[in-house]
């Protein structure tokens, strides 16, 4: 299993400076060929600097979600260090 990429991702309309949610598809290598999955995933920066970051699926995926949970979180969060993420 391997993270491709996250394409189409959009930035939603959120009051709340601290809080950002994003829409997108995640381009995921499950073993044969890539696949795209919608995802819904927001980053959310703590009082103490700290971010977390949140990952839900809405097309279903047919893998044990823990993994790539895990593996997505981490792209994100590279990702946004990089400034990939649109503002």
């Amino acid at each position: 299993m391997k993270i491709i990429c996250i394409k189409d991702t959009i930035r939603k309309d959120v009051p709340i400076y601290y809080r950002m949610l994003y829409t997108g598809v995640a381009v995921i290598d499950l073993g044969q060929k890539p696949e795209n999955f919608r995802i819904d995933f927001s980053i959310e920066t703590k009082p103490t600097g700290a971010k977390e970051v949140v990952v839900s699926f809405i097309d279903k995926i047919d893998y044990p979600l823990v993994p790539v949970l895990k593996d997505l979180k981490q792209y994100i969060t590279d990702l946004d260090n990089a400034g990939g993420l649109p503002d």
